[in-house]
This record gives structure tokens, C-alpha cells and sequence, in this order.
């Protein structure tokens, strides 16, 4: 396996279901630590954080207890980090490619992938039920205003996104921050906004510099999870996720299990575009973002790859073209052979910036 490989390797994986495989208990993104020896009490109150976001995790009070997804295996389960890849490479074969071991061999039908267990707290840690903080998200959504004319809308409109997208994909925004922050406050508990996902550790809406809002529609056109976009160029991240795991694709209703033809973008704003083109399109807010469990979601489909045309796009749709074959669903490029012709998607440009979009 080659550095590029063994480093689109760790991406395809989600750390959390890895430490949920080894039978770590992980609760908010939290664990409690492998040597509960070292700590006071033995680490009644949990010490290590997982980041989903980084692919890594660190014991607050051991030093050596730090890491990426290998590390975790390698810890856990006492080994080197040959044996680590080659239990991780047992444990999710659906990732391997090409028949050989070192990049994993195997084949899997779409029913039989392990599902991701859902972090869940035990009942005594939860502030909320689960059915409680779903009725929080969708309450904070109902306080958001259309994009219809404010600076989300012309930031959209210069993308060459307009209105039928906006309403088909109810799409939101922030107009008053202090107010919006202010109802939130009185409505609800403060440590409850925080445990939900909203607040961050100061008190306040994590929003205020990503106005612009995509919930994550389900089939009832119901959004427990969304993202959060700038309008600002300069601010970085230019992208907020709701605290959680991507509960299924952007989008996820025009994967309707029918034959035909289904457009896989990365982000929200590029399955807008293509959208508001009357294309079937849906998307992930990166790769290592797709979950296997959802390969049967795209049962009957045939998928058209349309990542960002630079070395991480291809090395994006390089690695889902294996996961989706590994399922036996057929995969394009979009583009691909016809670089030579006048129109289509150039170099470093994405979906977006294809269609005519402004920065």
C-alpha cells in the first residue's frame, strides 16, 4: 500500500464506528480512557475525545494515548501496525480494492454492511431524549427566514441558484443574529443548546459568520441535521456541520430506489447547481462523509461522479468508484475522455463554477 493509498484509506473511515467495532462505548465524542489505571477513579468521567471531523482521538490526562484510526486499533488491541491494518482490512473489507490484501480484497452485497451504530448516550447522560433534540432542530429551522431577499439570496443568485431551488430545498438563513441567539437563550436551556449542537462552549449560536443554512431533508421533507455556509469568502471554514454523523445524502429523496441515472456531488452548493440544471442530483459534504450503509439507497442506480476537477476530486471519485463497485452499482466520471472539448468542466473548476457561478 502507498503513502496516497494507506492516507485514502484512514479518510474512508469513520472513527467512531471503528472504536464502536473495537466495543468502545462512545458517547458525545467522548470514551473512557484504555489505561484507567493512570486516572482518579478510574476514569469515571470519560478522558478521551474523538474528533469525526480530524480522524483522531487524545486522552486528556495520558499523553501517549493520542492518535489516528490505526493508532486506535493499535492501542486497543495490544498490536503493530501491520496487524492494525490488516483488522481493520478483515473488519471492513467493503474499502479494499483491486483482489489485493494489502488493499483489501473482498466483496460484500449492500445488505450485508455492517450499520453504524449511532453514538447514543446512555439514559443518564442524555439532557435530552433524542425525540426531544429532533423537536429542537426542526423548532430552530421554523426561526429561520427564506432567502428571499436577503444577502443569502444574491449570494445564491450569483451562483446562478434562484428561487425554485431555494423553496424546493427549503433553504434558510440568518437575518438578526443577536435575536435569533436571544430567542434560542429564552426558549431553551443554555447547557440543552450546547448538548444539542447549536451553542457553542461560550453560550452563544455557533453561527454567526455561516448565515446561510441547507437542512437535510428527509422523505416527510422533515431536517434533524443540516449545514451552515458563509457568505464571506475570506472566513474559514467555509462550511459548518450540526454536531453528528450525516444521517443520509443531500437530497436523499431522488434516491427513489427507480433505474436511472443519479448525480453524486461534493457539498451542497454543487447539488444546487445541478439541481436548478433539472439534473437528479444528490450530495456529501466530503468523502470521507459517505457511509457504506448507504450504498443500498442507491440500489438501481447508475452514479455520475462530479467531485471538484483537481487531485482531490480525482483521488475522491477514485476511491468511491471501488466502494460503489464493490456493490455492483455502476459509476462515470463526470467528463471523463473529453477533456479535449470545448465545454467541458476544465481544470481545477467545480460543478458550480462549471454552470457560469460567480465566487
Amino acid at each position: 500500500m502507498t503513502n496516497d493509498e494507506l492516507k485514502q484509506f484512514k479518510a474512508s473511515l469513520s472513527i467512531t464506528t471503528v472504536a464502536q467495532a473495537l466495543g468502545i462505548d462512545v458517547v458525545r465524542g467522548r470514551c473512557r480512557c484504555f489505561y484507567p489505571q493512570r486516572h482518579v477513579h478510574g476514569d469515571r468521567t470519560p478522558s478521551v475525545s474523538i474528533s469525526e471531523e480530524r480522524g483522531s482521538f487524545r486522552c486528556w490526562v495520558c499523553d501517549d494515548v493520542r492518535g489516528d484510526v490505526i493508532s486506535l486499533v493499535q492501542i486497543v488491541k495490544n498490536c503493530n501496525f501491520v496487524e492494525a491494518l490488516n483488522w481493520l482490512a478483515e473488519t471492513f473489507p467493503f474499502l479494499v480494492q483491486n483482489g489485493r490484501r494489502e488493499t483489501f480484497a473482498g466483496r460484500l452485497a449492500p445488505n450485508s454492511f455492517p450499520q453504524e451504530r449511532p453514538s447514543e448516550d446512555s439514559e443518564k447522560d442524555k439532557l435530552v431524549s433524542d425525540d426531544e433534540k429532533k423537536k429542537i432542530i426542526l423548532s430552530f429551522l421554523k426561526m429561520l427566514s427564506p432567502v428571499d431577499n436577503t444577502p443569502a439570496g444574491a449570494w445564491l443568485a450569483r451562483r446562478r441558484i434562484y428561487k425554485p431551488v431555494w423553496d424546493k430545498m427549503l433553504l434558510r438563513t440568518i437575518v438578526n443574529y443577536q435575536e435569533l441567539n436571544q430567542r434560542l437563550r429564552d426558549t431553551y436551556d443554555v447547557e440543552i443548546l450546547k448538548y444539542v449542537g447549536l451553542f457553542n462552549d461560550k453560550g452563544n449560536l455557533k453561527y454567526y459568520k455561516h448565515p446561510l443554512i441547507f437542512p437535510y431533508l428527509d422523505s416527510g421533507r422533515r431536517a434533524f441535521y443540516f449545514q451552515a455556509r458563509s457568505l464571506d469568502k475570506t472566513v474559514v471554514p467555509k462550511e459548518l456541520n450540526l454536531k453528528g454523523t450525516v444521517p443520509y445524502p443531500y437530497n436523499v429523496s431522488a434516491l427513489d430506489q427507480k433505474a436511472g441515472w443519479i448525480y453524486l456531488c461534493e457539498g451542497a452548493v454543487d447539488t444546487l447547481t445541478l439541481l436548478n440544471q433539472k439534473f437528479d442530483a444528490v450530495g456529501i459534504p466530503g468523502v470521507r462523509n459517505f457511509k457504506v450503509e448507504w450504498l443500498p439507497l442507491f440500489k438501481n442506480k447508475n452514479v455520475v461522479l462530479c467531485l471538484d476537477k483537481d487531485d482531490a476530486g480525482r483521488s475522491g471519485m477514485d476511491y468511491l468508484q471501488g466502494v460503489f463497485a464493490q456493490a455492483g452499482i455502476r459509476t462515470i466520471i463526470l467528463g471523463e475522455g473529453l477533456d479535449n472539448i470545448k465545454g467541458v468542466i476544465s481544470e481545477g473548476q467545480d460543478i458550480n463554477e462549471w454552470f457560469g457561478g460567480k465566487k
